[in-house]
């Protein structure tokens, strides 16, 4: 934060001219599973606004569900990172942007559609569903692990981060024993307040990382999206740099919200006992699938929004958004948008909430949805029929949530039975 900014009694931080707050905002105690009230509120009344963020500089905040799906489609927005005024996550993130090679995260078609072909294959509803039983088996032996050790026991190192991490390990071939480094690196350029020098560092060990497996991968392919990757560079469409920069991002994505996901969501049935209960009591799998909808449009794991800037003008909310203008795609809020979802700050495990934006819209959501989809219904939809005694450890208000970074979620989740 500047020096021109100050931080008011909430930790809600507002900027020396007093139009535009600070983004992002602080979650108000007590309150760990909603986003910031007054996005909430903006939702609604203001989906369009102003905010201020690290660099002073005051892009658009989307709130607004409607407004999120237009923007989100417009081939007017872009993800280009490198483009001027593009509202980076920090000072770490524009440093890193000029030395990371395109990719399906940062072009817009028709680089974008060729990008993401090639990572498509192994992500399909049909293909991830026929992994289910491989969800399954890790799971329960998670459990079995779990129900032999110590009580009480950290669920992230138990279960919320070894799921995950298994399923993209296995599915990306890399090697499991390297996922414990790897996550750590990943995890310094989540930091809000990490230094350029860590990022940078983060950044060429993630890529020479990756820019390794995939030559090795050229010369010993095997089955699995880094070899495919290889085998598109020997055929001249991609570069090394280019798949290093598609295997460094799906890596991340893979198993970092999915992690959160699994581990905040657990203190969310914790905490709402009666919701909790739709869970434990069915084995239907249309119910889990119904509850995942729900508990991923309520827990809102991107909380520092996707970032976005303008090409051209655009009327859109009452406002215009002028080219070169950056845009922040705000999704938790959306996911509370009164206007679409009632009640939006409740729980209901019955609600039909497929309409949410947790996996983003429009041609950049999130490849790896439908993996995450099958990981979350097995996980919530065994853990605790087979555990039904799991409770917290702890106090909610002594659980470290995870505020300083770019996903949302809990450090550590101490739990027993």
């Amino acid at each position: 934060m500047s020096s021109s900014q100050a931080q008011d009694a909430t930790g809600t931080g507002v900027t020396s001219t007093g139009d535009a707050p600070f983004f992002p905002m602080s979650r108000e105690a007590g309150c760990p599973f909603d986003p910031p009230r007054q996005l909430r509120e903006a939702a609604a009344s203001n989906p369009v606004s102003r905010v201020t963020i690290w660099n002073d500089s005051t892009p658009w905040i989307i709130t607004g569900h409607a407004e999120q799906r237009a923007l989100l489609s417009d081939p007017r927005v872009s993800v280009n990172d490198r483009l001027p005024g593009f509202p980076h996550w920090h000072a770490g993130m524009e440093q890193v942007s000029t030395r990371r090679a395109p990719s399906v995260f940062n072009t817009d078609p028709p680089e974008h559609t060729r990008f993401r072909r090639m990572m498509t294959a192994p992500f399909t509803f049909k293909r991830v569903n026929a992994m289910r039983a491989v969800v399954q088996e890790i799971t329960d032996d998670l459990i079995d692990q779990m129900l032999a050790g110590p009580r009480p026991t950290d669920l992230v190192e138990a279960i919320a981060l070894p799921l995950p991490s298994r399923m993209i390990c296995s599915i990306m071939g890399v090697p499991y024993e390297d996922q414990k480094t790897f996550s750590e690196q990943a995890g310094i350029g989540m930091k809000k307040d990490v230094t350029v020098e860590a990022q940078i560092a983060s950044f060429r060990w993630q890529h020479d990382y990756l820019a390794d497996l995939v030559r090795a991968r050229m010369a010993e392919p095997r089955d699995d999206v880094v070899s495919d990757l290889a085998q598109r560079v020997t055929n001249g469409e991609i570069t090394v740099e280019e798949a290093a920069a598609m295997g460094v991002g799906l890596f991340v994505a893979g198993h970092e919200t999915s992690a959160n996901m699994i581990a905040l969501a657990t203190v969310a049935l914790l905490e709402h006992p009666d919701q909790l209960a739709i869970l434990r009591d069915s084995d239907d799998p249309q119910v889990a699938a119904t509850a995942v909808e729900e508990l991923l449009r309520y827990l809102g794991i991107v909380h520092m929004a996707q970032r976005r800037i303008a090409k051209e003008d655009i009327e859109i909310g009452g406002q215009t958004i002028k080219a070169g203008e950056g845009i922040l795609i705000e999704l938790a809020s959306a996911n509370r948008d009164p206007r679409v979802f009632p009640d939006p700050d409740a729980l209901d495990l019955h609600r039909p909430a497929s309409a949410h934006h947790a996996f983003g819209f429009g041609l950049h959501q999130c490849i790896g949805q439908q993996l995450a989809r099958v990981e979350l219904q097995v996980v919530y939809g065994t853990l605790f029929r087979r555990i039904p005694t799991l409770s917290l450890a702890t106090s909610i208000d002594k659980i470290e949530f995870k505020h300083d970074g770019i996903a949302y979620g809990v450090y550590h989740l101490p739990v027993t039975w």
